[in-house]
């Protein structure tokens, strides 16, 4: 098998492209018949998902392993860091949850960790012909750079490459890739080939004389600008993204509509992508309380800390909201942490999430929660009735339902067979809830769920979630192409 050398794509600052252009790359070499994998060192996310193995990763790598159509392993994203408050962590190591964590005890084992990513490096580098390696945050963080563990001190020990991507729609963009390479080493600044500029938006013709600036600049080619896209959507790691979404102010009229609530913990927000991308209908991201009474459906997405969430709705006046919603016959549907919030209560003995205790959660569905470990992490198949899907758990925890009927019939959990049920309906059926993770993406599940709610649109050619996926990294690869010189990137700066 012949080797290539690594690539890494590093970033001025957080969120300005990262993940989709480690994407985009993946994709192209791929489509050029290199095997090619993913790797980022350590990730900092709550939007993960889960290997064929059973084993979590993050959202990002998971992305760029479909693009490059390979089964994402753990070795791709070896150290995982989940937010669980404002100081600390659990961290997840080779897809395994391995200990609650506040920045200062991580940083004090950040040897270890580097360790560990290093070896998943290697076993990547010995399976795969090529692999390309992902930064965290700016790569010019000179009072982190010591301690990092994903950006240079990565690439170094991998012998990679870097492309530095910038945000030109956040404005100053020549500070951005000057001021990087100003902060960094003389032998970090020679590892940096080229320049992607991303998120343009308007006539490229007329940032010509900028490109040439900083080409002139810096002495490193601008190998590419990348305009925009809105004509497909890729699944985003980073909870930025919700802040785009559209307002409940923006709403059209006669368009049914349906509030997704923005917990103070939310998690895997991706969940609901296929559904904003449905026709005939909107989904928004509510954070502020207010009467939901325009709303087909209210759901509660996934939270990283549930007891913690449980407070802040009541606190904030949302619990009042959703009771009286669901008094009147609304439809909510809880996933994951979602679900457990709906519950009558969230124990944790063990002090999982904070102090030990029970919360007492919103009493709309008779399930309770105790939260202990081990962690579920689980690639799930299931039915609702005639219908299949395929989804993913990731809960720490065990929900038992007391009263009403499941949702879903488990058919197999990390490929082997079961016949569990799972979730619970009440007993009006207008309130449910599921550790399934990713029903949507499934066109049947979805347009049924719909349906239950009042919502009745043709479904048209139904397809799974990875064919549509499929479909939409062609279109980045397509959109990449067209505007970076990749034939530059992959005869000049990878090929050995």
């Amino acid at each position: 098998m012949r080797k290539m050398k690594p690539i890494a794509v590093f970033g001025t600052g957080s969120d300005v492209g990262k993940s989709i252009v480690g994407a985009a790359i993946c994709r192209s070499l791929a489509h050029r018949g290199v095997r090619v994998a993913p790797f980022k060192a350590q990730n900092m996310s709550n939007n993960s998902g889960i290997t064929p193995e059973g084993l979590e990763m993050g959202r990002a790598q998971i992305v760029q392993a479909e693009a490059a159509g390979v089964a994402p392993h753990v070795d791709m994203n070896p150290v995982l860091l989940k937010p669980t408050g404002e100081m600390g962590s659990q961290v997840v190591l080779n897809g395994q949850a391995f200990e609650n964590s506040s920045a200062v005890e991580y940083h004090a084992r950040k040897d270890l960790y580097f360790k560990e990513a290093c070896q998943a490096f290697d076993r990547l580098r010995d399976r795969y012909e090529m692999v390309v390696m992902e930064g965290a945050g700016s790569c010019a963080e000179v009072n982190l750079m010591p301690s990092d563990i994903v950006n240079f001190r990565m690439a170094e020990y991998a012998g990679a490459d870097v492309v530095l991507v910038a945000d030109i729609h956040r404005g100053g963009v020549f500070g951005q890739l000057v001021g990087t390479l100003e902060c960094l080493p003389q032998k970090y600044r020679d590892m940096i080939k080229g320049f992607i500029i991303n998120r343009f938006r308007g006539d490229i013709e007329l940032f010509k004389d900028g490109a040439d600036w900083i080409s002139e600049k810096t002495g490193k080619k601008v190998l590419g600008v990348l305009p925009w896209y809105h004509h497909f959507r890729i699944d985003a790691e980073d909870s930025v993204e919700l802040e785009q979404c559209p307002a409940v102010s923006k709403l059209v009229e006669g368009v049914p509509a349906i509030a997704v609530i923005k917990l103070k913990h939310i998690s895997n927000f991706t969940d609901f992508h296929a559904l904003a991308d449905t026709r005939g209908i909107q989904v928004v991201f509510v954070e502020t309380p207010q009467d939901l009474s325009k709303f087909k459906a209210v759901i509660l997405p996934g939270s990283k800390n549930t007891r913690s969430d449980i407070h802040w709705l009541r606190q904030s006046g949302w619990a009042d909201k959703l009771t009286a919603y669901e008094s009147a016959g609304g439809h909510i549907l809880g996933i994951c942490g979602g679900f457990q919030i709906l519950g009558e209560a969230v124990e944790d003995p063990q002090g999982v999430e904070d102090h030990p205790g029970t919360t007492p959660g919103l009493d709309l569905l008779c399930v309770k929660t105790v939260l202990k470990a081990p962690k579920t992490t689980t690639l799930s198949r299931f039915s609702w009735g005639d219908l299949q899907g395929e989804g993913y758990e990731i809960h720490m925890g065990q929900t038992t339902r007391l009263a009403g009927n499941p949702l879903f019939d488990v058919i197999s959990r990390n490929r082997c067979a079961c016949s569990d049920q799972e979730g619970a309906v009440s007993s009006k059926g207008n309130v449910a809830g599921t550790y399934m993770h990713g029903m949507f993406d499934y066109d049947a599940i979805k347009f049924k769920w719909l349906a239950s709610i009042g919502i009745h649109l043709d479904p048209g050619d139904t397809r799974d979630g990875l064919s549509r996926k499929d479909e939409t990294y062609e279109q980045l690869r397509v959109h990449f192409e067209t505007h970076v010189a990749m034939d530059e990137i992959y005869l000049e700066l990878i090929e050995e």
